[in-house]
């Protein structure tokens, strides 16, 4: 299926980087709580998606596949 985003839930604070750097996939809502848009990105944006999750100061998502 390819790659997969994943995200720990209890370990997010959020913080909103990931949205910062990849507002088409995260997103923060008004409680500060944060949604993976899309959690199989394309390939095509491995580097970007990759970015956006190593950007994470908490390390609550990581990219699987």
């Amino acid at each position: 299926m390819g790659m997969r985003i994943v995200a720990d839930y209890d370990t997010c604070e959020g913080l909103g980087m990931c949205e910062a750097m990849a507002s088409d996939y995260f997103e923060l809502d008004d409680d500060e709580q944060m949604h993976i848009l899309n959690e199989h990105p394309d390939e095509a944006d491995r580097a970007h998606v990759n970015a956006a999750v190593q950007a994470c100061p908490v390390l609550a998502l990581r990219l699987e596949g």
